[in-house]
């Protein structure tokens, strides 16, 4: 009887043992996980990061979780998401921070538990990460300045559309702008105001400040919410002559450049953007060497070269290929 009981134990010992080994090798067999946290979900600058990144984990046999806030002011529910991540235990993580001090808390977390970050188009102040994929965006602030200097012959009032306090990126283009301003000493920079990366608040604020100031002569809004909201104030003043510059594409946005709402858009590369960073990602998963600072150069759009190979590959990247 107990020589019968001791098969039968040794039997479930071995069935056990086969079913931890089956398990392990199932995990062994599972793809990698990276979870590419966007600061948002609306605009077409994040889809494009998107399919960059899908068009990356096909090419790397690794699986992305993309999930972002609704809002890109929302940096309490992005926080939220990298804990979810976090716990999960990923394999690693692609974050877009929407403040650079908010954030640091919860990349440092997954620092700690050994998760690589890859920090994606704006800012952090921490150097806990991996590697830091983004717009190269103090000089695409320039780049702004110089056209506006250019398209003003050096003199007029501008109005600034910008985009929120705390956000790195946004906040670097800005500045970027100021500064390279100054190089013209016939423009004044007369009014900036934040639309809060919303259409309606850029928008309201845009009106705002053509109506305080009805002689200005140029506006620069800094991304694709605020440029969406000037565009459209505008477009609503009769006779308008004021010469502005947006940041950012999408197909509203070139059409105003091709109605000539916009003179220029100064763009990224959100498409090479997610690919390069669930690049590193992988890459660091493996163990392979990872650049730390990648910077991508800005590139500014006008109705002359719009119509160029380089241009449109960064103004229209296949989403359905990577996303439907």
């Amino acid at each position: 009887m107990n020589h019968h009981l001791l098969t039968r134990a040794q039997l479930l010992r071995a069935a056990l043992s086969a079913a931890a080994l089956a398990a392990a090798g199932c995990n062994q067999s599972k793809k990698k996980q990276i979870a590419v946290i966007p600061k948002g979900r609306a605009h077409v600058f994040w889809q494009s990061v998107h399919a960059g990144a899908v068009k990356a984990a096909r090419e790397q046999d690794v699986e992305i979780i993309w999930n972002g806030p609704a809002t890109e002011t929302d940096f309490n529910a992005q926080i939220q998401i990298m804990d979810a991540m976090i716990n999960r235990k990923v394999d690693a993580i692609c974050v877009a921070p929407i403040d650079k001090k908010v954030m640091v808390n919860v990349v440092e977390r997954a620092t700690r538990e050994k998760i690589p970050v890859v920090i994606f188009d704006s800012g952090i102040d921490t150097p806990q990460f991996i590697a830091q994929v983004m717009t190269d965006n103090k000089e695409a602030g320039r780049a702004a300045a110089r056209r506006m200097g250019e398209i003003l012959a050096g003199k007029g009032k501008v109005v600034m559309v910008a985009v929120q306090p705390g956000g790195a990126s946004t906040m670097l283009r800005e500045e970027g702008f100021e500064e390279e301003i100054r190089n013209f000493p016939g423009i004044q920079i007369v009014d900036k105001r934040y639309g809060m990366s919303d259409y309606a608040k850029s928008l309201q604020v845009a009106e705002n400040m053509l109506t305080a100031v009805p002689d200005a002569a140029g506006l620069f809004a800094s991304n694709e919410s605020s440029a969406a909201g000037a565009a459209q104030a505008l477009k609503a003043r009769a006779g308008n002559k004021v010469k502005a510059i947006g940041f950012d594409s999408s197909p509203a946005l070139v059409a105003d450049l091709k109605a000539g709402v916009f003179d220029s858009l100064v763009v990224q590369d959100p498409f090479s953007m997610g690919y390069h960073s669930v690049l590193n990602a992988t890459k660091a998963i493996n163990g392979q060497p990872v650049e730390k600072i990648n910077n991508m150069p800005p590139q500014l759009v006008t109705q002359q070269n719009l119509a160029t190979p380089d241009v449109q590959a960064k103004l229209n990247p296949d989403l359905k290929k990577y996303l439907d």
